[in-house]
């Protein structure tokens, strides 16, 4: 057969971008979620060469492809610039954020208006999970640096990574 109607249609791309430092939870959840809507889901990991990380980004990447593996559909990479350049290099008219509060959507409404009025890029606002609503990187980091217990807040894997590189920093007498 010759023509439109042999013609595979177009993947449904999206990606869910972010720091990821480290991965959560709340993270993974928007992540399936996200798989289950559309053929491909990048994940985006940020690189703010301003920022020190507690992983690395390869770190990150690593951890995240690990975690991600079962979704099949997901493929993580770093960036660096504008997202919408990201978006534009890969064909992918869609991204997905997680929102958590009211909060997240002031500032995430004019990033969505922004990303769209440069290329065209939608911007899907998923609901943040009830359990995981007042979840962040930076608290699992904080919480987990004076020996409170995030094991639920991570998969295990990270949660290895997370205790490993705190016991590392952590003075010794």
């Amino acid at each position: 057969m010759n023509g439109p109607e042999s013609e595979e249609p177009p993947l449904r791309r999206a990606v869910c971008p972010g720091s990821f430092d480290p991965v959560t939870n709340g993270h993974l959840d928007i992540i399936a979620r996200a798989s289950k809507l559309y053929d491909v889901v990048h994940v985006a990991v940020m690189i703010n060469k301003s920022k020190q990380g507690l992983f690395t980004v390869d770190e990150r990447i690593e951890l995240l492809r690990q975690v991600t593996a079962e979704y099949g559909n997901v493929r993580v990479e770093s960036f660096h610039g504008l997202l919408v350049d990201f978006c534009k290099q890969r064909d992918i008219p869609a991204i997905v954020k997680g929102l958590r509060a009211v909060s997240d959507f002031d500032y995430e409404l004019q990033m969505a208006q922004m990303n769209n009025g440069l290329s065209g890029v939608e911007t899907l606002f998923v609901p943040t999970n009830p359990t995981y609503s007042f979840l962040s990187s930076s608290l699992v980091k904080e919480v987990a640096a004076w020996g409170g217990d995030v094991s639920h807040l991570v998969p295990p894997l990270v949660l290895e990574a997370l205790d490993e590189r705190l016991a590392e920093r952590r003075p010794t007498d």
